[in-house]
């Protein structure tokens, strides 16, 4: 018996390109929660930037790919894991002879990065993020810090060294070549479920997730159903129990039809 979901939010609930989850998933989602079933945000952004998923109220985030989970009222943190302090500070130096665009995302907000490019731009359209803040770097250095986003390509984050000489206690996580979700070593968005799951007292074999990104594919393995959606990358599918239709041909619905969860 299912009792908690799990949902990504870009390419999932949200088609790229849409401001908004659907109307039609919106009321999917209130007839599933009408059956007792709890229902979550697992997403790598953080809570500031969730306006896209605001026309439903969740029972919980976890944010930044399981760095950070949350209460419905996004206040209420049960649970977070920051970058090392050592390794903000190797990357502050590190970018004053590698620059390239980073993104900084503090545990208690207010996102910046230190510069802009064509590939910042374009994916902030796409994720409908506007108004960047644009600060040096070593900013970073005062604050707790949940996640870097690095404006790298797998080639540049390979040739760089960037995880050999800077970020040596971090990894990577991709769900697009322009950028790298940057996130404490042993945390992702499979550790996140776990933690929101032990405060609501929700077994593992009660979890079901969706996804379609890099990113997702820890949780997607970790939990007792895991759903890739249509428009999912090869490996994601291959990782899943399932694979639905594609995000905007009703893939959330169809696959809760075939569990019979609603």
């Amino acid at each position: 018996m299912i009792k908690a979901l799990f949902f990504d939010i870009d390419g999932t609930l949200v088609p790229f390109g849409s401001p908004m989850i659907p109307d039609r998933v919106v009321a999917v989602l209130n007839r599933v929660r009408g059956n007792g079933v709890k229902i979550f945000i697992a997403s790598g952004r953080h809570p500031e930037w969730m306006g896209n998923v605001s026309n439903f109220d969740f029972d919980g985030y976890v944010a930044v790919n399981g760095g950070l989970c949350l209460l419905a009222d996004k206040k209420t943190v049960i649970y977070k894991k920051t970058i090392p302090t050592d390794d903000v500070r190797r990357l502050v130096e590190f970018e004053k002879t590698t620059p390239f665009p980073m993104l900084t995302v503090p545990v208690e907000g207010g996102i910046f990065i230190n510069r802009i490019d064509h590939n910042v731009t374009r994916v902030a359209e796409m994720l409908h993020v506007s108004d960047l803040t644009v600060k040096p770097l070593d900013n970073a250095l005062s604050l707790d810090v949940a996640q870097f986003i690095g404006f790298l390509s797998p080639e540049d984050e390979s040739s760089s060294g960037i995880f050999t000489s800077a970020l040596t206690d971090c990894i990577a996580t991709r769900w697009c070549p322009w950028f790298a979700d940057i996130i404490p070593r042993d945390s992702d968005k499979s550790v996140g479920i776990d933690r929101m799951i032990s405060h609501f007292g929700i077994d593992l074999s009660e979890t079901m997730a969706f996804g379609d990104g890099g990113n997702d594919i820890g949780m997607l393995r970790h939990v007792a159903l895991g759903v890739a959606m249509g428009n999912a990358a090869p490996e994601v599918k291959a990782s899943a129990d399932f694979v639905t239709t594609d995000v905007t041909d009703n893939g959330v619905e169809n696959a809760l039809r075939h569990f019979r969860l609603i």
